[in-house]
């Protein structure tokens, strides 16, 4: 009898704590308050979590994620450079909502305005930056709406830079996380939105503090990014990204009720994908797959590498399949540039395929002259020869 009891007693425990489990991972609930949501892996776009994902919504300051996109991508173009000087503008100068009061005539440099933006949010260090980039707002805005069409969004419409309320500007969570997804590829944007406060005009008398909207940068460990916002319209919304054991997170909420909700339930989306997932690297920290031949290159050899990155995400709870990877390259002649497609890499799993990703080069290639040739064939000749004595 103690035996049957012993037996009964301890099924009724494991039965309990199965049916706790289940219960607990049946209940899990996520930006419950959010009007919509979406929480991605930054280098595969791999969707975690999505709430009404393609509303079309006020997105408020996150709008700034594209401006900061479209200026991070004129710098690295050369079209303007961080210690370029700018004169503010009456139309920059008479922004409201958040600011960091520039005065008509003030100059600034592309540097410290992008600080104003990307930590205070700044609708006037936005615009003037905007017209720095475009020339005028309204090109800028066209600018915008291009990117956003080349990105393939779908549910967004830009009216201005900033974020301020317009009836024809609106976007999506997934939009949103979309342009996350491609704006922390440049990882110098977030040397900027990870700050939690800095000072401009330090040495004058109008020195201002600058405190990031974005709280979690210092009180979620991982977050370096990217922007939050508000408007009477839109609501409380955010676009956060955090990086742990080498796995970027993007977590979107869109009209929020307050400020406390939105941080909270973005921590929660966060810890939700730090402790179910992981991201598998295929390349293992590798840049590149190796050397090959350019024919009739300025340069005989060029490393091709992937143009993202070439990982997998997981299910901790899921157990690993045999992953691999194939290869298939174009016949590499010159000229070759970065960005040129010249092959694919297939990630396969128990022999499947799962992920295609689009090879490229690591540097421009420019086409050999005659002289290059000529003293190319000499050399093969003469180390053939030294091979074959």
């Amino acid at each position: 009898m103690k035996k049957i009891m012993l037996v009964v007693f301890t099924f009724l425990i494991l039965f309990n704590f199965t049916f706790v489990f289940s219960v607990q991972a049946d209940d899990l609930k996520l930006a419950e308050n959010a009007k919509s949501a979406i929480l991605i892996e930054a280098s595969t776009g791999k969707i975690l979590f999505e709430k009404n994902a393609d509303e079309k919504l006020h997105p408020a300051s996150m709008t700034k994620m594209m401006s900061m996109l479209l200026i991070i991508e004129a710098i690295e173009d050369g079209v303007i450079k961080w210690d370029q000087v700018v004169q503010v503008s009456e139309n920059a100068s008479s922004m409201g909502g958040s600011q960091i009061l520039l005065e008509i005539g003030e100059k600034m440099s592309v540097r410290d305005l992008f600080k104003g933006v990307a930590i205070a949010s700044g609708n006037d260090a936005v615009v003037a930056l905007a017209e720095t980039v475009a020339g005028s707002v309204n090109n800028f805005v066209s600018m915008m709406n291009k990117r956003a069409s080349e990105l393939g969004l779908t549910n967004t419409n830009f009216k201005n830079p900033h974020g301020l309320d317009d009836a024809n500007h609106y976007s999506s969570s997934r939009d949103m996380s979309i342009i996350a997804k491609e704006l922390v590829k440049h990882k110098e944007v977030l040397e900027y939105t990870k700050i939690y406060e800095d000072y401009l005009r330090e040495d004058t008398d109008r020195k201002i503090w600058l405190v990031n909207t974005n709280r979690l940068v210092r009180f979620y460990d991982g977050v370096d990014g990217l922007k939050t916002g508000y408007t009477e319209d839109a609501g409380y919304c955010m676009t956060a990204t955090a990086e742990k054991d080498g796995m970027r997170i993007i977590a979107v909420v869109m009209g929020e009720d307050t400020s406390k909700i939105r941080n909270q339930e973005v921590s929660e989306m966060l810890d939700y994908a730090f402790a179910q997932y992981k991201v598998i690297n295929m390349l293992k920290n590798k840049s590149s797959l190796g050397k090959y031949r350019v024919e009739n290159g300025k340069d005989e050899y060029v490393k091709v590498v992937p143009l993202e990155e070439a990982t997998v995400v997981k299910k901790k709870s899921e157990k690993d399949g045999n992953l691999s990877y194939d290869i298939k390259l174009k016949a590499l002649k010159a000229p070759l540039k970065i960005g040129d497609n010249v092959g694919t890499l297939t990630i396969k799993e128990d022999g499947n395929s799962v992920k295609t990703l689009n090879l490229t080069v690591d540097k421009n290639v420019e086409r050999a002259n005659f002289g290059n040739l000529f003293l190319r064939n000499v050399k093969d000749m003469v180390m053939g020869n030294i091979s074959l004595n």
